[in-house]
C-alpha cells in the first residue's frame, strides 16, 4: 500500500472517530420543573426527672437536680420547670403537702431553664432548683420519714 493512501486512510479514520466522539458528548439544554414532598415531625412530651440532694426538715431546703428525657426525633426546648404538686407515700397519708396559698408546706421557685435538648435520655439540666419544707408553725410530725414524689412540669 502506498504511503499517501495510508495517511489518507489514517486521517479519515481519525476524523470519523472524532465525529463519533463529538456525537457521544452532544446534548440539548432545556428548562424544567417538578415537585418534591417532605414531612415535618411532631413534638413529643419530654420527661423531667428530679433528684433531691438531701433530707428535708421544717425550715430547711435541699437542692434539686434535673434531667430531661427527649423521645422526639428532633431537639425540643424546655422553658421553665415548675413544681405542680407533691404526693406522699401511703404510710404517711396525714403528711400535709400543700404547695400553694399563704402558708404552704413545701415550695420550689420556678426554675428558668430556657434550653434546647436534642433527642436522648438523661440529659443534665442547669440551673438546679431548691425545694423547701416550710416551717408552717404547726406540728409537722406526720411528715417524718415520708417519701415525697414531686410532680414537675415545663413550658
Amino acid at each position: 500500500m502506498n504511503r499517501t493512501r495510508k495517511r489518507v486512510l489514517i486521517a479519515g479514520t481519525c476524523v470519523v472517530a472524532l465525529a463519533v466522539a463529538a456525537a457521544a458528548y452532544a446534548y440539548f439544554t432545556s428548562t424544567g420543573s417538578g415537585t418534591a414532598t417532605a414531612k415535618v415531625g411532631t413534638s413529643s412530651a419530654v420527661t423531667l426527672k428530679g433528684t433531691v440532694a438531701g433530707n428535708l426538715y421544717p425550715g430547711a431546703s435541699s437542692q434539686v437536680s434535673f434531667t430531661v428525657d427527649n423521645p422526639s426525633g428532633g431537639a425540643q426546648r424546655v422553658g421553665t420547670i415548675s413544681l405542680t404538686g407533691i404526693t406522699v407515700d401511703a404510710g404517711h397519708s396525714t403528711c400535709s403537702v400543700v404547695i400553694t396559698g399563704g402558708n404552704p408546706d413545701f415550695t420550689m421557685a420556678p426554675v428558668a431553664v430556657n434550653a434546647t435538648f436534642p433527642a436522648g435520655n438523661g440529659q443534665a439540666v442547669t440551673p438546679k432548683g431548691t425545694l423547701t419544707m416550710n416551717d408552717t408553725g404547726v406540728n409537722q410530725n406526720a411528715c417524718q420519714g415520708a417519701e415525697l414524689t414531686l410532680a414537675l412540669s415545663s413550658n
